[in-house]
């Protein structure tokens, strides 16, 4: 297919999918959402980073098995990371969210009754959870090392009536890779900002 007409095609894609933009949800949904993020962050400080790859969102998952080599080769990396950590004289010390979620509706379906039976609907909420997590490196002879505070996002996915929530990692993941993923996100779509900065 010639490249005009490829983009012709996937423009007239695009156009046919319902637009997503940030909306609200019910606040309990909010609430589930946040202490999922927590309880992934909870885990993580304690040294369960297979949780990680449990609680990942399954096509991002395959995604990233892909891009390793394998699921065999994703879980030995992420089971690595505190080996990896403690020879570097890194600890993790804190997880915590902060900040308001953004909240999506995505992944277009067809509502299959009533009176818009057939319609475009959004069958799954998509939040952005800000996130702070604090670690220790150790340097030289300096006993108390330095503290840096690492702030990014988690992207908690779960079906819209189930509060399951499955995640994808802020700082492995670009605006394209999402709308990849999710091809109604707004064109103007943003995410958190990823940054570190040393502790107070």
């Amino acid at each position: 297919m010639k490249l005009v007409q490829w983009m012709s095609v996937a423009v007239a894609i695009g156009l046919a999918q319902p637009l997503a933009a940030q909306a609200v949800a019910p606040r309990e949904v909010v609430t589930s959402a946040v202490e999922s993020v927590e309880a992934l962050g909870k885990q993580v400080v304690l040294g369960n980073h297979k949780v990680a790859i449990e609680k990942m969102y399954p096509q991002w998952k395959e995604r990233m098995a892909k891009r390793r080599g394998g699921i065999e080769k994703l879980e030995e990396e992420l089971e690595g990371i505190g080996g990896m950590m403690a020879r570097n004289g890194v600890n993790i010390i804190s997880f915590k969210t902060q900040g308001a979620p953004r909240v999506y509706e995505v992944w277009p379906g067809k509502d299959a009754g009533g009176a818009n039976a057939g319609e475009p609907v959004f069958t799954k909420w998509m939040m952005l959870v800000p996130t702070v997590m604090q670690i220790r490196i150790m340097q030289g002879d300096d006993p108390k090392g330095h503290v840096i505070n690492l702030h990014g996002f988690q992207i908690a996915i779960s079906e819209k009536g189930r509060q399951e929530w499955t995640f994808i990692n802020g700082s492995d993941v670009t605006v394209a890779d999402l709308r990849s993923l999710f091809p109604a996100l707004p064109a103007n779509m943003e995410l958190p900002e990823v940054r570190r900065e040393a502790a107070e």
